[in-house]
């Protein structure tokens, strides 16, 4: 921890796995980042099969790279909601790096709009703060609020049913969030790993139970996901966004056909638009900070796939 009067070691971190497309998420959120005028860097912790060819153009962009090993979860039969939600229990490892006193976690399918550095000063010491979660798509379809038909966005459209039990605890999205790295609660969360089978949502259930009671909510500026737009468009200002989570399926600005439900709305449209403006802004006009390697640029620097 800093001494008083010193200031804290801050930083961006994200998680990078194999060798498919998410690499074009993370060059996106890092230029997003740097457009914005953060004050801090972007550690991308990656797992050993992420190859080297991603890791140099991680580098040429100023990323901090950081390898670490994977976390597994223990033995067990899970439907996860998505197949490769397995590999996500490895982000655990962030809260190894020490040498940094706050961390403010982003999904690399994320893209910051504004300036969001007040984030740190906004989660007091212990806390654990997030984006409170919508139940409402199908991936949730395992719930008991999603048969219901409650969210916690948006709890008198459909009261809980108390005939269910209590109503579910607040639930964040862990697509950001921001923690204090420590060993030492590391090595409780590994310990409490073990005893827990694993669940559908994988890391993000973990953490919830893991930091039930730390969460401390920030609005839903700080991580819009994309099916907020139709869920709970009442609690949507674009305007006053500052991240947008493009994790709704076919809403990859990246594998962007527009064919996918909810994906030919206007919105969505744009915001896959404003995606690719900052993807393929040139090095060259940020912070005057070019690539080691700017021939490493071009590699991939795509053009969306829309209708």
């Amino acid at each position: 921890m800093p001494q008083q009067g010193e200031e804290k070691r801050r930083a961006f971190v994200t998680f990078l796995a194999g060798d498919g497309d998410y690499i074009k998420g993370v060059i996106g959120l890092s230029k997003s980042l740097r457009l914005v005028d953060s004050r801090y860097e972007l550690i991308v912790s990656v797992l050993p099969d992420v190859p080297r060819r991603h890791t140099d153009l991680l580098l040429a962009h100023g990323c901090n790279v950081r390898s670490i090993q994977p976390v597994l979860p223990p033995p067990g039969v899970c439907a996860f909601a998505m197949p490769h939600y397995v590999i996500n229990y490895s982000k655990l490892r962030m809260w190894e790096f020490e040498d940094y006193d706050q961390l403010l976690y982003l999904d690399a399918d994320m893209m910051v709009f504004e300036n969001i550095d007040e984030l740190f000063d906004l989660s007091p010491p212990g806390s654990f703060t997030a984006v409170k979660d919508c139940f409402c798509e199908k991936t949730w379809s395992h719930t008991p609020q999603f048969k219901l038909g409650y969210c916690q966005q948006c709890p008198d459209r459909v009261p809980w049913n108390f005939a269910l039990g209590e109503p579910p605890k607040p639930y964040f999205n862990a697509g950001m969030f921001v923690f204090e790295p420590n060993s030492k609660t590391f090595g409780r969360m590994i310990e409490a790993l073990a005893k827990n089978p694993p669940t559908p949502f994988a890391e993000q259930d973990f953490l919830n139970l893991f930091f039930q009671d730390a969460f401390r909510p920030v609005p839903n500026a700080y991580n819009l996901v994309l099916a907020m737009l139709w869920r709970h468009p009442e609690n949507v200002n674009l305007a006053k966004t500052k991240v947008i989570h493009y994790c709704a399926t076919g809403s990859k600005p990246w594998a962007y056909t527009g064919e996918v439900a909810n994906m030919d709305r206007k919105d969505v449209k744009e915001l896959v638009r404003k995606w690719w403006v900052v993807y393929n802004t040139p090095l060259s006009l940020m912070d005057g900070c070019g690539p080691k390697d700017p021939a490493s640029v071009q590699v991939l620097e795509y053009c969306p796939r829309q209708r």
